[in-house]
């Protein structure tokens, strides 16, 4: 009886390491015949959205007069802005920023002290538009406010796209048929057949400047300095090899 059950069990424990040598030869030669390859998608474009900002600032002993001072810069910045045909709605002020200024000296006993020397006002202007060209001009000539005692920091403009989700997937559509063509081509070469598409994985998206030397990245890069810009993508496809 003993005799038996070991014989069966030694005849089990064959047919199961039979199937599993026959799956893992199966699932061998079914990974020997698949292609993976990667497509890219490329679009160069130019930003149709602009957004510009400013920063300016008066100083005096007295809160209010400081205020004042502040409202006639920015009554004037708004006055500038218009008259270069930026809309009005376009032009929009942060808060005011209010600090106690002090200068600091030490005396004869190495104690330091500390003197009030007004208060500091400042605001922040933005303008965010689709007239790109116009305001990136106004953002250089924005300084012609020093002739008016307006000392205004003018930051360099952000650029952006509105339209990058149709974008995205014109150049998906245009990786998918790079990959296909590219997996075409090899299997052609190989003298067999391309099969059904098995697996498709979208790489990261990434814009940056157009000509430019600018580094890619595992993130994404996202670039918003220059008007003018080059997106890719890639797709990695897996097919079958008939």
């Amino acid at each position: 009886m003993k005799h038996t059950l070991n014989t069966f069990i030694l005849g089990v424990t064959i047919i199961v390491a039979v199937l599993i040598l026959a799956r893992t030869y199966q699932h061998r030669n079914q990974s020997a015949n698949i292609i993976s390859v990667k497509g890219l998608g490329e679009k160069d474009f130019v930003s149709d959205l602009i957004v510009w900002s400013g920063h300016f600032s008066k100083k005096a002993m007295v809160l209010k007069d400081a205020f004042e001072a502040l409202k006639t810069d920015r009554e004037a910045i708004t006055a500038y802005l218009t008259g270069k045909g930026v809309n009005p709605d376009e032009i929009v002020f942060s808060s005011v920023d209010i600090n106690n200024e002090f200068d600091y000296y030490y005396d004869s006993n190495n104690s330091r002290h500390s003197t009030f020397t007004g208060y500091r006002l400042s605001q922040n202007v933005q303008i965010e538009s689709n007239e790109v060209d116009k305001i990136e001009q106004i953002s250089r000539e924005v300084t012609e406010l020093i002739n008016q005692g307006i000392t205004l920091e003018s930051y360099a403009p952000q650029y952006y796209y509105t339209k990058l989700s149709e974008l995205k997937i014109e150049m998906i559509a245009e990786a998918t048929q790079d990959a296909t063509l590219r997996a075409e081509k090899i299997a052609e070469n190989a003298g067999a057949d391309l099969g059904s598409l098995r697996s498709g994985t979208m790489g990261i998206f990434q814009i940056i400047a157009q000509n430019s030397n600018e580094d890619y990245s595992w993130g994404g890069t996202f670039n918003t300095s220059s008007k003018r810009k080059t997106a890719t993508i890639t797709m990695k496809l897996t097919f079958a090899i008939d």
